[in-house]
């Protein structure tokens, strides 16, 4: 008897996914580095790029219309890649002191992690932060007991997200192929974007990342009728973006792969687009 076809990896993502709900250790240090140049931004505008690159974050961040305006009204020019590398320069030292008061693993994560790979799933995972920040959270995770096969940083690869070179470099050092056998997991657009364009399945995190902006606690704290629209909300912008299921959080990721499953037996597959 033939042995349906089933996924062989998870590749996962790390703040929003994993570890720091709401996705809040980068939020401040974008804050902070802009207002070190003189140019207040919004939470919002910070959070609209999240999941790129931490430079092409920032350079992203400095297009958006108010901000742009704000840059020109205090600087007299337009904001610039030399604007972009300085920045950066501050950012980075920033997040990664913050990253140490953000680094709680969110709920449900690891048992649904140790679950999969009792399973036999595969984890590796990909991030948009730097290897300079993730030298500081992985044995922080680690010590809490989660430890993906590989990580790939930004900026180890030519182009990050949404582009699908990130995920292609894990599945090529785990030796997972093909792309329809492995599920990208993200709270992003961007991230959305990368396992939409490697041609893996995609799930995307509704309530625990970046599309939510709250700590567990803030979000236990909610009415339930305003949890429901912002979780709604989320969810239309994920499948939007291109993901194939939408749930809360990693808690939920066994019952995920078990659909993706089921629908690979049903002889569904994914192919890269763009």
């Amino acid at each position: 008897m033939t042995t349906p076809p089933r996924l062989q990896a998870a590749i996962l993502d790390w703040a929003g996914t994993v570890v720091d709900h709401g996705s809040r250790a980068p939020m401040g240090a974008f804050v902070r580095a802009f207002t070190e140049f003189g140019v207040e931004i919004s939470v919002a505008d910070a959070r609209a790029p999240m999941g790129m690159a931490k430079w092409e974050h920032i350079w992203a961040v400095g297009h958006r219309p108010a901000v742009a305006a704000s840059w020109w009204a205090r600087h007299g020019r337009d904001f610039a890649k030399a604007d972009a590398d300085a920045i950066f320069a501050v950012f980075e030292p920033m997040n990664v002191a913050s990253v140490r008061d953000h680094a709680d693993m969110i709920p449900g994560a690891v048992a649904a992690i140790d679950a999969l790979k009792a399973d036999g799933l595969r984890i590796g995972s990909t991030t948009g932060y730097t290897r300079a920040i993730m030298d500081v959270l992985e044995p922080l995770a680690a010590a809490a007991g989660y430890a993906p096969e590989i990580t790939v940083c930004a900026g180890e690869l030519p182009t990050g997200r949404p582009s699908p070179l990130m995920m292609w470099y894990a599945m090529a050092r785990m030796g997972v192929w093909p792309a329809w056998s492995v599920v990208k997991v993200d709270d992003t657009i961007a991230g959305i974007g990368e396992g939409v364009s490697a041609g893996t399945w995609t799930v995307g995190l509704s309530l625990s990342g970046n599309m939510a902006g709250l700590s567990a606690e803030e979000l236990a704290a909610l009415p339930s009728a305003e949890r429901t629209a912002l979780r709604a909300r989320a969810e239309a912008e994920l499948l939007a973006s291109g993901a194939d299921l939408v749930i809360d959080s990693l808690a939920s990721l066994p019952a995920a792969v078990r659909e993706i499953n089921a629908r690979l037996a049903r002889g569904e597959r994914k192919l890269p687009v763009g």
